[in-house]
C-alpha cells in the first residue's frame, strides 16, 4: 500500500478561517468573544493571545479579561455574571487549567450554555448526548472536520476512540455516533487494545500517552486522527507512532500541525454560531 496522505491540519483551519470570515462580513454587528485568563502561566498567556488573533483574523471582536492568580471563585463568578449579561459578548472563554485553589467545575457551569464556545457546560453536553443543535467542544468538532477533509465515509465504519475525557474523547464518539458510525470507545482498562484497533476503519486517539499507537495496531487503509499533544526530548509528539502507523493508514495527522490548528478554528466557528444561536 502506498504511504499515507498527511492532512494538513493548518490548510483545512485556514480554509475554516475563510468560511467564518466571509459569513461574519455578512452581520449587521460582528460578534464578541470574551477571554478570561487567571494568572500568568506562559502557555496559557500564548493560547489566548494567539485566539485573539485569530479573532481579529476574520472580524470577531475580542475583549481580554486578565485576573491575577490570588483572583478568588468570587471575583471570578462575578466576572463570569457580567459577562454573561454583556449584550457585545456572544461567545464566553475560561482558559484551562486554573491556578491551584480554584474550582473549575461551577465556573463553567455558570456560564451561559449560549455563550459556551468550548461546549463544556452540563447543558450543551446534553444536547450533544441527545443528538440536539448546541455548541460542541471544539477539539472534537476538529476531528470531524479532519475526518471530513480525509474523504472518510463514516455511515457503517467501525471507528475506534482512545480516551474518554470530556473534552475529546466523549464527545467525539458521540459525534461519531451522530454521523452513524459504529464506536467502540476504548481507555485505559481495555483489554487486548491493539486487537480493537485493528478492526477500525477511523481511529481517534486522544488518550495522553506518546506514542501508545504503533503500525501493527492500524489497519491497512484506516483514516488515523492523533488528537495527542506530549512534550517530549526532541518536541512535540502524538499518541501515535507517525512513521509507522503512515506505513499502513490510508490518512493520518501529524503532531503537531493536525489537530491542534483545528481546535483554535472550530472556536471561531462556535462564536459565529453562539452569535446566531443568540439572534
Amino acid at each position: 500500500m502506498a504511504e499515507a496522505r498527511v492532512i494538513d491540519g493548518d490548510a483545512v483551519a485556514a480554509r475554516v478561517r475563510d468560511r467564518v470570515a466571509a459569513e461574519v462580513a455578512g452581520l449587521p454587528a460582528p460578534p464578541g468573544l470574551a477571554t478570561i485568563l487567571v494568572g500568568d502561566d506562559p502557555a496559557s498567556a500564548t493560547y489566548v493571545r494567539m485566539k485573539r488573533e485569530d479573532c481579529a483574523k476574520v472580524g470577531i471582536e475580542s475583549f481580554h479579561n486578565q485576573l491575577a492568580a490570588d483572583a478568588s471563585q468570587h471575583e471570578l463568578a462575578e466576572l463570569i455574571e457580567s459577562l454573561n449579561a454583556d449584550p457585545r459578548v456572544n461567545g464566553i472563554l475560561l482558559q484551562l487549567p486554573l491556578p491551584e485553589g480554584l474550582d473549575q467545575d461551577p465556573l463553567i457551569s455558570a456560564i451561559d450554555p449560549l455563550k459556551d464556545v468550548d461546549g463544556l457546560t452540563p447543558a450543551n453536553a446534553g444536547l450533544l448526548f441527545q443528538d440536539r443543535e448546541g455548541l460542541v467542544p471544539c477539539t472534537p468538532a476538529g476531528v470531524m472536520e479532519l475526518l471530513d477533509e480525509a474523504g472518510a465515509e463514516l455511515e457503517g465504519a467501525h471507528a475506534v476512540v482512545i480516551g474518554r475525557s470530556i473534552l475529546v474523547g466523549k464527545p467525539v464518539a458521540q459525534l461519531l455516533l451522530a454521523a452513524n458510525a459504529t464506536v467502540t470507545h476504548c481507555h485505559s482498562r481495555t483489554r487486548d487494545l491493539a486487537a480493537v484497533c485493528r478492526e477500525a476503519d477511523v481511529l481517534v486517539a486522544a488518550v495522553g500517552s506518546p506514542g501508545l499507537v504503533t503500525g501493527d495496531m492500524v489497519r491497512e487503509g484506516a483514516i488515523v486522527i492523533d488528537v495527542g499533544t506530549n512534550r517530549g526530548e526532541s518536541g512535540l509528539v502524538g499518541d501515535v507512532d507517525f512513521e509507522s502507523a503512515r506505513e499502513r493508514a490510508r490518512a493520518i495527522t501529524p503532531v503537531p500541525g493536525g489537530v491542534g490548528p483545528m481546535t483554535r478554528a472550530m472556536l471561531l466557528v462556535n462564536t459565529l454560531r453562539a452569535a446566531r444561536l443568540q439572534t
